[in-house]
């Protein structure tokens, strides 16, 4: 057998390899988005990739080592906030208020966080996940002092109405228009955006939100 067709025929094993890796990969996250990090094992992960059990852990090595690729995974792609600075406030408003309309698709990272975040192990990861991803993201692009605390502040924000308007369905959050909600939550969301260092009182720490500035806020309505 000459060299070129050795390399012939390894490339489709490694080709094969890739492929079963990215299918197990797959059907972890679907599996832990649909179940949550408890509900969600490996045989059912093996089962929707076509694959057994062992190879899963000859791939992944663990369970847990599963999950933190499957949430690597799914919390790299921007869902509601982009890398754009400009206009913060109003693009994640309008994609907030789009992304979590009742006819909308589910938000699958927020489905994995919801349904896996009660085992501490698997918060523990989706912590890691959201640092490392939107949390930078957003953290980088604020403007002025105490970025990651704001950050997760709308975070914190973006999540709760994803939780009250997607999943619960509450039904004055649920039923509103959603020109109007995104003018709301653009209003919110500029109070951490545009938060400014205090400049009295002596008291505030850098880049707390003063009750002028909410004044201010909520007047533009």
């Amino acid at each position: 057998m000459t060299a070129g067709t050795d390399k012939s025929a390894d490339g489709p094993r490694r080709r094969d390899a890739s492929a079963t890796r990215e299918a197990i990969l797959n059907s972890a996250i679907e599996a832990f988005i649909r179940l949550g990090y408890d509900g969600a094992g490996v045989r059912e992960v093996a089962g929707g990739a076509g694959v057994t059990a062992m190879l899963v852990n000859r791939y992944f090595g663990s369970k847990e080592q599963l999950f933190a690729e499957a949430v690597d995974r799914s919390f790299a792609p921007p869902t509601v906030i982009n890398d754009d600075p400009s206009d913060l406030s109003e693009r994640t408003a309008t994609r907030l208020a789009a992304r979590t309309s009742p006819d909308a698709d589910d938000l699958d990272p927020f489905l994995l966080m919801l349904r896996s975040a009660a085992n501490p192990r698997a918060a523990e990861i989706i912590r890691a996940g959201i640092e490392k991803h939107v949390g930078r993201r957003l953290a980088d692009i604020l403007p002025g002092p105490a970025a990651a605390p704001r950050a997760e502040l709308l975070l914190a924000l973006i999540a709760g109405v994803w939780l009250m308007r997607k999943v619960i369905g509450t039904p004055a959050l649920a039923g509103m228009d959603q020109a109007a909600l995104t003018r709301e939550l653009r209003d919110l969301m500029q109070l951490l955006v545009n938060a400014q260092p205090a400049t009295s009182g002596g008291d505030a720490a850098p880049g707390a939100i003063s009750s002028s500035s909410k004044c201010t806020g909520f007047a533009s309505n």
